[in-house]
C-alpha cells in the first residue's frame, strides 16, 4: 500500500517548485507579465468583467455579477480567516533563496487569495457565460502560476486555494439554484 509523503518531503517539493519557477522573473519580460497578471487578479479584471456583463447583458448580466460579488465576499472572509488561523510564512520569508518580486498584500501565505477568488469567480461566471471559458480558464491558471513565480505563495497554497475556490464556486452555484430569482 503506498504511503503519503512525509511533511518534510512535501515541504521539499514545495521549496523545489517555488525555487525553480521563482528564477524565471530574472529573465526578460517574464517579471512584467507575471506582475501584470497578479495585479489584474487583485480585483481589477474581475470588476471589469462584472461591469461588462451588466453593460452587455443588462439584467441577466447584473444577476451574474451579483452572484460573483456575493461569492467574492464569502471568499474574502474565508481566506482571511484561514490566513489568520494557519499563519503560514510566505516563501520569501521562509527561504532566503526565494525572492518576492512584488510586494505581498498581506503577511501570510496560506491560502492564495488571488487563486481562491479567480477559481470561484471563474466557476460562477462560466455557469452564466460558458463561451468565456477560452478566456477565463487560462487567465485563472496564469494568476495561480503568477503567485508561485513571484515568490508570494508555495505551490501547495495555490493547490489548496484551487480546491477551496472550486468548492466555494460550486457551492455558490448550488445555493443560487435554490434561491428564487437567481436560477
Amino acid at each position: 500500500m503506498p504511503t503519503l509523503p512525509s511533511p518534510d518531503r512535501r515541504i521539499t517539493a514545495d521549496s523545489f517548485l517555488c525555487l525553480r519557477t521563482n528564477g524565471w522573473c530574472a529573465r526578460g519580460g517574464v517579471l512584467r507579465v507575471f506582475s501584470a497578471l497578479s495585479r489584474a487578479g487583485d480585483g481589477a479584471a474581475w470588476y471589469l468583467l462584472m461591469t461588462a456583463m451588466v453593460l452587455v447583458d443588462g439584467l441577466d448580466g447584473l444577476r451574474a455579477s451579483a452572484h460573483m460579488a456575493a461569492t467574492g465576499a464569502i471568499a474574502l472572509l474565508l481566506y482571511k480567516m484561514l490566513k489568520r488561523w494557519t499563519r503560514r510564512p510566505r516563501p520569501f520569508a521562509a527561504d532566503v533563496r526565494i525572492r518576492a518580486w512584488i510586494a505581498p498584500l498581506d503577511e501570510f501565505s496560506f491560502p492564495s487569495g488571488h487563486t481562491l477568488h479567480a477559481v470561484s469567480f471563474t466557476i460562477v461566471a462560466l455557469a452564466y457565460y460558458p463561451q468565456l471559458a477560452w478566456l477565463l480558464l487560462p487567465f485563472t491558471a496564469m494568476i495561480a502560476l503568477s503567485r508561485v513565480v513571484l515568490g508570494l505563495h508555495w505551490p501547495s497554497d495555490v493547490l489548496a486555494a484551487t480546491v477551496i475556490g472550486s468548492l466555494l464556486g460550486g457551492g455558490a452555484l448550488w445555493l443560487g439554484s435554490h434561491v428564487p430569482g437567481l436560477s
